[in-house]
């Protein structure tokens, strides 16, 4: 499925916004503290929020403060979130509203509203309706029901009020549409990815996926190299064209059962562990790990990915993150890289600029001036290093 837009209130920096007919590769722009972390950090929100409660997840999201922290400052009103997403253009649009409050000190769900729009007049299906725990949800398969009026409605009580109906109903199969929803957000993955994690030997185990900060870089390429061997060797023949001087890349378990991982310089006959191997290499090669998952997730965050890596291969990543997207797995980034956002198309790109102590957010496409130097010919990251993109100038 691919978000199509996003609505915030009272969403820490993001006091009213809204992001429309968002891209498949959607690339985020804007200068230190203008909000391209807490917009990431959105969908760690929800995800947390999903797998425990809204109180954890605040907690979380708020340095241990949360719903006052998380709340925007001196709003009054609700958090309030609004996704809308489809699986492809012929799908119906689904809106996925929540709204969360606070009552004596304690946060809880004041709305939660899942609906579809099955074409492009008339008003949309409530799917799921809910508020502070109790609510009714539809158990129909989708395809099956033809009009709003066949839709079989259940009425049901949560046994709290700040946990999201989406989380409870989902373990059930007579909520289908809720358990779509549902397998939507647990397959986002906001990487927060530390070189320092990824160097050190991990013990013998089992991963099929890089996990959030790449601690598990070695056992992904171990499953990789074991179980998906033309997938493997595709990494390593992208990473050998890409870091000069590597041939190879192997991940092997040493006599006392901890994982190794090994490349091999083209110049000796034997590999060196990768504790020896620069920064930019261990990052690429997670990146290619990532991007090349067997199972893709279906939205995928990636903050700053230049960092360590040499300006002339940010050209050909933003191609990856590009191909990514177009085999299913929506992508969004941020970036303070002009190289990077060299790689850009016009509707790729949104940048963020604090107004009044609130973040608003623009689009490159809407700005007629920047959209005509891009159909001559130019380049995203020319044009902002030249100062188009008022208030949110490459640092």
């Amino acid at each position: 499925m691919k978000i199509e837009s996003i609505k915030l209130s009272n969403f820490k920096a993001f006091r009213q916004i809204e992001m429309r007919n968002i891209p498949a590769f959607c690339i985020v722009v804007g200068a230190n503290g203008s909000g391209k972390s807490t917009l990431f950090k959105l969908f760690a929100f929800l995800k947390d929020a999903f797998t425990s409660n809204i109180q954890t997840a605040l907690s979380r999201l708020g340095g241990g403060r949360g719903f006052q922290e998380v709340r925007s400052r001196g709003a009054a009103g609700n958090i309030e979130i609004e996704l809308k997403f489809r699986d492809n253009d012929e799908s119906p649009l689904i809106t996925y509203f929540l709204s969360i409050g606070e009552e004596n000190g304690t946060p809880l769900i004041e709305r939660e509203v899942l609906k579809y729009r099955r074409g492009s007049r008339g008003q949309p299906w409530q799917f799921l309706d809910f508020s502070r725990g109790q609510g009714r949800a539809v158990t129909n398969e989708l395809d099956k029901v033809q009009d709003e009026s066949q839709l079989q409605r259940e009425e049901q009580r949560l046994k709290s009020p700040d946990i999201l109906a989406v989380k409870g109903l989902a373990q059930f199969q007579r909520f289908p549409a809720v358990v779509a929803l549902g397998n939507l957000i647990e397959n986002w993955h906001v990487s927060d990815f530390h070189i320092s994690m990824a160097r050190p030997e991990q013990p013998a185990g089992y991963a099929e996926q890089l996990s959030t900060e790449g601690e598990n870089l070695a056992l992904v390429t171990e499953f990789l190299y074991k179980r998906h061997r033309q997938v493997f060797d595709l990494i390593c023949t992208k990473l050998a064209n890409r870091v000069p001087g590597v041939s190879n890349v192997e991940a092997k378990t040493s006599e006392e059962g901890r994982v190794l991982l090994k490349f091999k310089d083209g110049a000796f006959e034997d590999p060196f562990l990768s504790k020896f191997v620069s920064d930019g290499t261990i990052k690429m090669l997670a990146y290619l790990v990532l991007l090349h998952d067997p199972k893709p997730h279906s939205l995928l965050c990636v903050e700053e990915p230049e960092n360590q890596l040499y300006p002339k291969l940010l050209w050909e990543l933003a191609e990856e993150f590009r191909d990514y997207a177009r085999r299913g797995g929506q992508v969004f980034v941020s970036t303070h890289s002009p190289d990077f956002l060299n790689a850009a198309r016009v509707d790729e790109v949104f940048w963020l600029v604090k107004k009044d102590g609130y973040t608003m957010v623009r689009r490159a496409s809407e700005v007629k001036q920047v959209a005509d130097y891009m159909a001559a010919g130019d380049q995203m990251g020319y044009l902002w290093r030249e100062g188009f993109f008022e208030g949110a100038d490459p640092q």
